[in-house]
């Protein structure tokens, strides 16, 4: 009998030992096959990083003039408007350039309207020179004409007359004989005598006529040409009126390069309030009252909190699956518990250490391979909640739901424009 209890404890030790290796073996199993399901449902078609970090695209404030801070009218930390202003600059000497240009372009422009003004009356002026000129040589080519005519009309009068002189001359000399010989009467030679006196008085006559309209031919040739050199004269002052007319054309150059002038100085002007082109919060400002600044000096940043979005830095060997408008889930160190959502935007078209300050020689010396990481783009659906605030370089943890893989794995020129009509206006 005694022997018999010792084997029995045996027996039931070791049906316990199986026991417990069977249930174990069971909890072992389903513990798999919870793994399983849980990496088939949750975690097959997901690749995660927490080297990834928020990220805005920050607006670097500067001066576009030279100038003196004489306000400072925000500071760190401070949620500005587009358009508020940040820096006041001293504008003194900013107005005096404007009164000055405003001075010039009014000088000019009162030199241009007297310059208007003179066009008419010198193009008037000399139009009605030419007129008289013209009328006065006209005039005087009409009485060379005439009197031409008039001379010739005087030659044939006196070539009668010449012949009529002739034939008395014939008549006196034969009657002369005639009395001389006692055949002829005394009346008859007085006849022939006061014919031939007659006769030659009026050839006398017409000489003296066709001399003198000679005369008045002469004088009026010399007439006509001193009025055609007159009209030449009057013509060539009508290069007055041309030049009136440029010097009015170069006054108007000259104007609109003053408002040219008068435009720049007033944007100058402008330039002494620097105001905010974004909407966002300052920070890193670095400008006090009494500073002398230069053109592209940097002042302060202005970060958009409302467009921040994600940089993850992912391994290459997950990026296989991912593609440009994958769903995106993150998780902000600063916030446990909180999830925000978002969309893949974007792969970066090179590593991380392609771009570094001192990239890698991989082809020199000895070569030790090591997973590189490409920065990935995550933009949030809708900016983050007053309640999270995200900041520039806060933690995040990212997640992204690689099961959907018809996107493109680089962006496409009308995704861009897409995403760009379709993303929040700062």
């Amino acid at each position: 009998m005694a022997n018999e209890q010792p084997t029995e404890s045996i027996k039931t030790g070791k049906s316990g030992r199986a026991r417990q290796i069977r249930m174990g073996a069971i909890v072992l199993l389903v513990l798999l096959v919870i793994g399983t399901i849980y990496w088939w449902f949750f975690l097959r078609n997901h690749v995660s990083t927490d080297d990834a970090y928020a990220k805005a695209d920050n607006a670097m404030i500067s001066t576009r003039v030279p100038g003196t801070v004489i306000k400072v009218l925000v500071h760190n930390d401070y949620a500005v408007r587009t358009g508020q202003p940040l820096v006041e600059l001293d504008p003194t000497d900013y107005k005096v350039s404007v009164d000055r240009a405003r001075a010039s372009l009014d000088e000019a422009r009162a030199d241009l309207k007297a310059a208007e003004i003179l066009v008419p009356p010198v193009n008037i002026a000399t139009s009605s020179n030419v007129d008289a000129a013209q009328a006065s040589l006209g005039a005087a080519m009409d009485a060379v004409t005439q009197t031409g005519h008039s001379v010739e009309q005087l030659k044939e009068s006196r070539a009668a007359a010449a012949a009529e002189l002739a034939l008395a001359t014939r008549d006196r000399n034969r009657f002369a004989n005639l009395s001389a010989s006692g055949a002829g009467t005394p009346r008859r030679q007085e006849q022939a005598q006061t014919a031939y006196d007659t006769a030659r008085a009026r050839v006398s006559g017409f000489d003296a006529q066709i001399a003198a309209q000679k005369s008045a031919l002469s004088a009026a040739s010399q007439q006509v040409a001193r009025y055609r050199a007159q009209l030449q004269g009057v013509k060539s002052k009508r290069s007055d009126v041309a030049v009136q007319i440029h010097k009015v054309e170069a006054l108007k150059a000259k104007c609109d390069r003053l408002k040219a002038e008068l435009e720049t100085t007033r944007l100058q002007l402008s330039y002494c309030t620097i105001t905010a082109p974004i909407d966002g919060y300052v920070a890193e400002k670095s400008v006090q009252i009494g500073d002398r600044l230069q053109p592209g000096q940097a002042l302060m940043a202005v970060v958009p909190l409302k467009q921040i979005y994600a940089e993850a830095n992912f391994k290459e060997t997950q990026l296989a699956d991912v593609r440009v408008g994958q769903p995106a889930t993150l998780e902000a160190d600063i916030y446990p518990g909180h999830t925000f959502t978002g969309k893949v935007a974007g792969i970066r078209a090179g590593t991380g250490a392609a771009f570094s300050l001192i990239p890698p020689e991989n082809a020199t010396g000895n070569w030790i391979k090591v997973v590189q990481r490409i920065p990935v783009r995550v933009e949030l659906d809708s900016p983050p909640p007053p309640q999270y605030p995200l900041r520039v370089g806060a933690s995040l943890q990212v997640t992204i739901n690689t099961k959907n893989k018809k996107g493109p794995p680089l962006l496409h020129p009308t995704w861009t424009a897409v995403s760009s009509k379709s993303s929040p206006k700062p």
